[in-house]
């Protein structure tokens, strides 16, 4: 009888056992490892086991399914301040699908109905909804006073807390003085509004930079969640710094509308021969003539870059001015010169000093 003394039969590796946590309707198929001795070990592992997902499942299972999935994209907001603007806003994200949330000094209760939101007259009964994301849509003016008298005790502890100011380092430096750090903080600009943006969002710049948003995934979703209200509309999305925003926004805006206010003080009218470029600045005078004298201050006054560009705006119209009049002072001149050769001829040129006689004294007038 042959015997061979260095075969050893390796033992089989035992699979870890089933995950009761997985979902019971997926099939779960271990087979049986071969062994030789099958004698000494007992069997380790279950034959077959098979649940069928065609088993009595509910009909609507799917479009549920659909629907939770939808709702965990979409967010609880409440606007403040339900003016114009939080009007604006409100319409689009209602379309999306969010839960809209406003409150307001003025009762804007009818057309927030119209628009299918839920407004509350008491800011208490607002925050006592806990909304995830606090939005402030309030002017320049007032978001302090109103940001104080918020009752944010009410408010679940991680709340989110946006703005859409037209300046960014002063809501910046309320919300991280104000705010209990436990509350998320990111700061946005949309650079549109109500009349730029009534034939959509498409290609319009948002600006907006991440102040204090907490590391926890849920945090950083929801972030992401509120973003992607303005990516879906097609914004052209730009991150940048609160201070690097005001200086290229006085740059751009304070001086765009500055030049919108100094045209609308000049009443320009339509004419049945508008250019182009004329026809642009009676846009611009329409697009900045809507919007309140107060955003207009609040950009001048809230942006320590403003006063800079408004002092440069007067120098450079101060020397196109004196460019202009100078070049007008060469033309009269010339003129003027060119009348005097036509009435009297070629002048005969005197000498500078008077002629002196041989002897020292002044000649008479007619040798002069």
């Amino acid at each position: 009888m042959l015997s061979f003394p260095s075969l050893k039969l390796s033992k089989p590796k035992l699979s870890p056992p089933p995950n009761p946590a997985l979902n019971p309707y997926i099939c779960q198929f271990q087979p049986q490892i071969p062994n030789f001795n099958r004698k000494l070990q007992p069997p380790l592992h279950k034959t077959l086991l098979i649940k069928a997902i065609d088993a009595a499942q509910p009909y609507d299972l799917e479009s549920n399914l659909n629907a939770r999935f939808i709702q965990s994209t979409k967010l609880k907001i409440g606007i403040i301040g339900f003016g114009n603007y939080g009007q604006f806003l409100a319409k689009t994200l209602v379309q999306q699908g969010h839960k809209v949330l406003a409150h307001s000094r003025t009762n804007y209760d009818d057309v927030a109905k119209k628009l299918g939101v839920a407004f509350f007259s008491d800011p208490h009964d607002l925050c006592e909804e806990h909304p995830e994301v606090i939005l402030l849509c309030t002017s320049i003016l007032s978001t302090e006073t109103v940001l104080r008298g918020l009752p944010l005790q009410r408010l679940k502890r991680n709340t989110l807390f946006v703005d859409v100011l037209s300046v960014k380092e002063f809501p910046r430096s309320l919300f991280l003085r104000i705010l209990p750090k436990d509350f998320d903080v990111l700061c946005t600009h949309p650079m549109f509004g109500p009349e730029s943006g009534r034939n959509g969002w498409k290609g319009l710049p948002f600006v907006y930079d991440k102040v204090r948003i907490g590391r926890d995934e849920s945090r950083v979703n929801r972030c992401e969640r509120f973003l992607n209200i303005f990516v879906q509309e097609g914004c052209k999305m730009e991150e940048m710094s609160c201070k690097e925003h005001d200086k290229n926004a006085a740059e751009s805006q304070f001086i765009t509308h500055t030049v919108g206010r100094v045209l609308e003080k000049l009443r320009l009218e339509s004419t049945p021969i508008n250019t182009k470029g004329y026809e642009t600045l009676l846009n611009l005078v329409e697009n900045t003539s809507g919007d309140s004298f107060d955003l207009y201050y609040g950009l001048f006054m809230y942006n320590h870059n403003a006063m800079e560009q408004l002092e440069r705006l007067d120098m450079a119209f101060e020397a196109l001015k004196k460019e202009l009049f100078g070049h007008l002072r060469d033309v009269i001149r010339k003129e003027l010169f060119e009348h005097e050769k036509k009435d009297f001829g070629v002048l005969k040129e005197k000498p500078m000093l008077p002629l002196l006689l041989e002897n020292g004294k002044s000649p008479p007038p007619s040798m002069t």
